[in-house]
């Protein structure tokens, strides 16, 4: 009986905390470049903001081909910013979060670089860090995490749609990729699974 109360308990844990679970917001510090991670509105924005705070000279843009504003893609939206063209490095191939760290690492090896701001947008940024984590884990480089404003309501996140599909989202695809599913793959399987839930 005991066990079964302490399930109880722990699963509303559980369910209470699975939005605040989701967010990492580390206080921003001095690093070599800003990494910008693609898919979402307002990650730009953000690495915009932290690059005039003087937090750092330069920017990379993961996946700088993808639609981020009305401006256009990342790199058109940064310039749109006021971000200087000769402080914006960029990559253009990757399709997962998986891939923005793995992409990525080359560029901050042949520069040289040893710390890292990572921005993505807030609910996402607990998946960022376990892969960036891992990706980057013998490289020596510093990283450190600074999630952008999406709108998500982490602290009642059942209460409306878009938070409730980015929290089932998150630990869907969290799930996949401790399981090895990364890029396409693990998004066509993402769809499928709320498919069989509609």
């Amino acid at each position: 009986m005991f066990f079964l109360y302490s399930l109880i308990f722990f699963s509303i844990i559980l369910f209470f905390g699975a939005g605040r679970l989701l967010l990492i917001h580390q206080p921003p510090r001095q690093a070599d470049i800003i990494i910008v991670l693609s898919g979402g509105a307002g990650r730009s924005e953000k690495g915009a903001e932290l690059y005039k705070e003087g937090y750092t000279q330069n920017i990379l843009l993961s996946n700088a081909k993808e639609s981020a504003s009305n401006s256009g893609d990342m790199l058109q939206t940064a310039l749109a910013l006021g971000i200087p063209k000769d402080a914006i490095l960029t990559e253009n191939a990757a399709l997962s979060t998986y891939q923005n760290a793995k992409l990525t690492l080359p560029i901050m090896k042949q520069h040289g670089f040893t710390s890292a701001i990572v921005v993505s947008s807030d609910f996402h940024m607990r998946r960022v860090k376990i892969l960036f984590d891992h990706v980057y884990k013998h490289s020596g480089i510093e990283l450190t995490y600074v999630g952008s404003d999406s709108g998500y309501n982490a602290k009642r996140w059942w209460s409306d749609r878009y938070s409730r599909e980015t929290t089932f989202n998150e630990y869907t695809k969290m799930i996949g990729n401790l399981f090895g599913y990364n890029g396409p793959e693990a998004k066509d399987a993402l769809e499928q699974i709320k498919r069989w839930f509609r």
